[in-house]
């Protein structure tokens, strides 16, 4: 086991043993033990009251996080020719159709998102291999497979993210950027918590959200009191 450097000492004494904070306070307390040199992610990670292994608790959505990211996101729009103005208006950063087929069949995938069209699905099938593992695939459910190019493009840009349960009930994404204010964090992940709650599956039973812990690159987790998200 590697030894904890100063910086990490000093951050998990700041975080009192078996605490549960208010959401409030767990996005202050995020950016205080940071002490990474970059603009670290902040990420949440809830754990769910379901068995994914069942289709009818199985938990996926998307969500607009009211203050984005904070990453710059790669857009690729594959849409047919009479698209690719307005896919590049939106703010996509390639655009085309066959020869990015062509380039993600020889192994690119510099990119983040892929939005498509319907009635090009048929031709992006052949590339799941390689755009399966990589969570690149387009799906219907998250938005990124439209007839409406532009709006799925800009929706993108400006915050919209698509998640899912893990095979453990954890739902893991990163809502932000340690450079944001503690209350666009919270903002943030309250939104990101409420988008999971109108997806609680009416097979699940009991206790729903089990836990949430906040955290950043390479900081340890904080724990957060799943009543304290309805708080101002």
């Amino acid at each position: 086991m590697s030894k904890l450097t100063k910086n990490q000492k000093l951050a998990l004494s700041k975080i009192e043993p078996g605490k549960a904070y208010t959401l409030k306070e767990a996005s202050e307390l995020v950016k205080e033990i940071t002490t990474s040199k970059f603009d670290a992610s902040v990420d949440i990670d809830v754990r769910l009251g379901v068995d994914p292994r069942k289709a009818n608790q199985m938990v996926r959505g998307v969500v607009s996080l009211p203050h984005g990211t904070g990453k710059q996101v790669r857009v690729l729009a594959l849409c047919t020719p009479d698209k690719e103005a307005e896919a590049t208006e939106a703010g996509a950063d390639y655009v085309g159709l066959d020869e990015y087929i062509d380039k993600i069949k020889g192994g690119w995938t510099d990119i983040d998102v892929i939005i498509t069209m319907p009635s090009i699905m048929g031709k992006i099938g052949a590339l799941g291999r390689v755009l399966g593992p990589r969570g690149l695939m387009p799906n219907p459910k998250s938005g990124t497979v439209t007839n409406e190019i532009g709006n799925a493009v800009k929706e993108v840009k400006q915050g919209k993210i698509d998640f899912k349960v893990d095979k453990t009930g954890i739902v893991h994404t990163s809502i932000g950027k340690v450079s944001f204010t503690p209350d666009k964090i919270r903002d943030n992940a309250k939104e990101f918590i409420s988008t999971l709650l109108k997806l609680k599956p009416t097979a699940a039973k009991g206790t729903y959200i089990k836990s949430i812990y906040l955290s950043s690159t390479m900081s340890p987790g904080v724990k957060i009191d799943p009543k304290s998200v309805d708080e101002n």
